[in-house]
């Protein structure tokens, strides 16, 4: 893990296009203790940052529609 200024991370991903290998604008912060993340939350969203503002919710999970995958008979 690593520390931040929030709490311990356990596991941080940035998303990347897949054809550009640049980032989509989004990422993924996995913290040690449920409270930690909560605090981040509140503490960044809102927040402009390089001229952009953050928006920083917790995430959920895919809904519907999603891409390929199996062939199916």
């Amino acid at each position: 893990s690593t520390q931040s200024t929030w709490g311990k991370v356990r596991n941080a991903k940035v998303i990347l296009d897949r054809d550009s290998g640049r980032s989509r604008g989004f990422g993924f912060v996995d913290f040690e203790v449920d409270a930690d993340a909560d605090r981040a939350q509140a503490e960044t969203n809102g927040v402009e940052f390089g001229g952009r503002t953050l928006r920083v919710n917790e995430a959920q999970g895919k809904q519907g529609g999603g891409g390929g995958g199996g062939g199916g008979w």
